[in-house]
C-alpha cells in the first residue's frame, strides 16, 4: 500500500509538506500523532486521526501515539474560543490508561518491526528546565512566527494566556524530542494542527539541521452542516460504557447517503474497487441502505467487537418488528433503554407482581395502556397485544417471570405502538 496514494483517493489529505512522499518511499518511516487525554475515552471525532495511523501502519511504517500528559496540562488553543480547564496529573494518567485500552484494539502493538508504540510527553516535558528551555529552544522560534499561526490569531481579540500561547512551542519540542530519540520524521494530525506541526519541523531544521515532515487530514464535516460525531446527547464515545454499541451502530446506520459515501472511504479498510462496487449496489436500491449498513458494521466491529455488532443488529430488528423474545431477553438494561428511547413509559409497584395480575387489569388499571377493559379484551381477541414480543391472550397472567433485566416489561399495541413498563 502506497500511503500517500491511499490517502488521496480516500479524501484524507488536507496538507502535506513537500518531500513527504519521497521520505516514505525511501525507508520505513516513524510518524506520530498526539492525543490529549482530556477524557477517559476517545470519541469518533478522534477516529480520522486514528485511521491515519492505521493506514500508515498497513503501509509498512511505524506509528507512535503520543499521549499529551504534559501538553494536556496546558491546553491547545487550536479550534478553541476560550481557555481550557486544566487537568491534574493523576486525572491525566488515569485517562491515558483508559485510552490505551482502546488503542490496543485499533493498532498492532505486536512483535513486528513496525509495531505501534504509545508514549506520554509528560515523561520528558516534566524534566524541562525553564531557563534551559528558553535558551536552547525558545531562541529558535520568533514571536512573529508564533503570532502568524491561525490558532493564535483567532484568539488575539478575545484573549489568550501565555500558557496557551506557548503550546505550539511545547508541541514543537515534542517533535524534536521524538526526532532525536525515535528517529521520527513525520507528524500527522487534523488540519487545525498544521501550524503546531510545522513549528516542530522548523525547530528540527534550525536546532539540528534535520529534515522532518508534516501531513494533515481534513476535519470531518457532515453534509447538512452539523458537527460530525455530535448528537443531542453529546459526543459519540468509543467507550461502550459512555456510548452503547447499539447507539454507536445506530449513529453510522443513520448517516445520509452523501456522508456514508464519504465516511466509508475514511473509516473502513475496504479497497477502492470494493467501495465502488458497494456504491453501485447501493444506487440500485437506496432504501436498503447498503452503504450505511456496511459502514456501520465495519466501524462497530473495529471499535467494539463482532458480538457487539451482532447484538446491535438484533436490537435494531426488535424495534422494527423482526426481533424475537429471545433476542429481547439478551439485551442489557442500557441497550434496552437505548432501543426504546422515546417510547412511552410508566412505573408500577413490583409488589403487585409476585402473585400475578390478570393481563386485562395490567393493561388498564395498572398501566393505563388501554382506556377501558372492553377495548383491552377486544384487542387481545384480535391478537393485537404482545408482551415481550410474544402474542398475549385474555387469560394471561403477568408476573415477575416476565421482567426483563429484573424490572421491565415490553408491551406492544398493534404494529408500531410500544410501551415500556418499569416495575420497582
Amino acid at each position: 500500500m502506497n500511503f500517500i496514494e491511499e490517502l488521496k483517493w480516500r479524501g484524507m489529505i488536507h496538507d502535506v509538506m513537500p518531500g513527504t512522499e519521497e521520505q516514505l518511499n525511501k525507508e520505513m518511516t516513524v510518524a506520530y500523532t498526539g492525543f490529549d487525554p482530556t477524557a477517559t475515552s476517545m470519541h469518533i471525532g478522534n477516529l480520522s486521526s486514528i485511521m491515519l495511523l492505521k493506514f500508515f501502519q498497513l503501509s509498512g511504517h511505524k506509528p507512535i501515539i503520543v499521549i499529551g500528559g504534559g501538553t494536556g496540562m496546558i491546553g491547545d488553543p487550536s479550534g478553541k474560543s476560550s481557555e481550557r480547564n486544566l487537568l491534574d496529573e493523576e486525572t491525566l494518567r488515569h485517562n491515558q490508561e483508559c485510552i490505551k485500552k482502546q488503542f490496543m484494539k485499533l493498532l498492532d502493538f505486536g512483535n513486528i518491526p513496525n509495531a505501534a508504540e504509545m508514549i506520554n510527553n509528560y515523561d520528558w516535558l516534566n524534566k524541562l528546565n525553564l531557563i534551559g528551555f528558553l535558551r536552547d529552544i525558545g531562541k529558535h522560534i520568533t514571536i512573529n512566527y508564533m503570532l502568524a499561526k491561525d490558532s493564535v490569531k483567532k484568539r488575539l481579540e478575545t484573549g489568550i494566556s501565555y500558557t496557551e500561547f506557548a503550546y505550539q512551542m511545547l508541541q514543537g519540542y515534542d517533535y524534536l524530542h521524538l526526532y532525536e530519540t525515535k528517529n521520527c520524521k513525520l507528524q500527522m494530525g487534523g488540519s487545525d494542527q498544521w501550524g503546531n506541526i510545522v513549528t516542530g519541523t522548523e525547530l528540527i531544521r534550525r536546532k539540528v539541521n534535520g529534515d522532518a515532515y508534516a501531513l494533515t487530514s481534513p476535519l470531518i464535516t457532515k453534509s447538512d452542516g452539523g458537527k460530525f460525531g455530535k448528537t443531542e446527547e453529546g459526543n459519540i464515545w468509543l467507550d461502550a460504557k459512555l456510548t452503547s454499541p447499539y447507539k454507536f451502530y445506530q449513529f453510522w446506520l443513520n448517516v445520509s447517503d452523501e456522508d456514508a459515501a464519504k465516511f466509508i472511504k475514511i473509516f473502513t479498510l475496504h479497497s477502492k474497487e470494493e467501495i465502488e462496487n458497494i456504491e453501485a449496489e447501493h444506487l440500485k436500491a437506496p432504501h436498503l441502505r447498503l452503504l450505511q449498513k456496511t459502514l456501520a458494521k465495519d466501524v462497530t466491529i473495529m471499535v467494539h467487537s463482532e458480538n457487539d455488532y451482532s447484538s446491535a443488529v438484533e436490537a435494531s430488528e426488535i424495534l422494527f418488528g423482526k426481533g424475537t423474545t429471545e433476542s429481547l431477553k439478551k439485551l442489557d438494561e442500557k441497550t434496552l433503554l437505548s432501543v426504546f428511547e422515546g417510547v412511552p413509559q410508566c412505573n408500577i409497584s413490583k409488589d403487585k407482581l409476585p402473585a400475578g395480575v390478570n393481563i386485562v387489569d395490567f393493561l388498564t388499571e395498572l398501566t393505563n395502556i388501554f382506556p377501558s377493559k372492553s377495548e383491552a379484551r377486544r384487542t387481545l381477541k384480535e391478537n393485537g397485544v404482545m408482551i415481550n414480543k410474544e402474542k398475549a391472550t385474555e387469560t394471561q397472567i403477568i408476573n415477575n417471570d416476565l421482567l426483563l433485566n429484573g424490572k421491565y416489561i415490553l408491551v406492544q399495541k398493534g404494529k408500531k405502538n410500544y410501551f415500556l413498563v418499569k416495575a420497582e
